[in-house]
């Protein structure tokens, strides 16, 4: 069970803030929410504790680090049950091209943001890992042309 956590004003803008630079040091991000240094780091510490934030990170570029192709995948197991879903997400687990997968309701039964260098590796990866998975009954792909919002924060308010 999830508990939410109560957030005031401060607390609401400094989460704001760190998402947008999550390397904020606790004394420009007081200047930022109007709080002192030590007020922000107490803050801080709390909403981390409480695991509002769970951790801090760089976004990178992928393109230009060479990851020019983004494609969403949509996949039908051929049979469920809880053995088969822990052998898909080691599955998931184990290849570095899934950059997220999500459990979903509708026509399929998980959607995974794939990256990879090129077309050539796309294929290559539905071809020699993800058809021949023996839970995999289907697979439908959509390359991506155009991202047209990519946030990856939470409206927090």
């Amino acid at each position: 069970m999830t508990h939410e956590m109560e957030l005031d004003g401060f607390d609401v803008a400094i989460l704001a803030a760190l998402q947008r630079d999550g390397a904020m040091t606790n004394a420009a991000l007081a200047e930022v929410v109007n709080l002192s240094a030590s007020q922000c780091s107490r803050r801080r510490s709390a909403l981390e504790r409480a695991g509002v934030i769970e951790g801090y990170s760089a976004r990178l570029n992928a393109a230009r680090l060479g990851y020019g192709l983004r494609a969403i995948i949509r996949v039908n197991l051929s049979s469920h049950g809880q053995g088969k879903e822990d052998d898909f997400a080691r599955f998931v687990a184990s290849h570095p091209q899934i950059r997220s997968a999500f459990s979903v309701s509708g026509d399929a039964d998980y959607v995974l943001d794939i990256r990879t260098r090129d077309l050539d590796a796309f294929a290559d990866f539905v071809h020699r890992h993800l058809l021949p998975h023996p839970q995999v009954s289907q697979v439908r792909s959509e390359i991506v042309l155009k991202t047209l919002k990519d946030d990856r924060g939470i409206a927090v308010t």
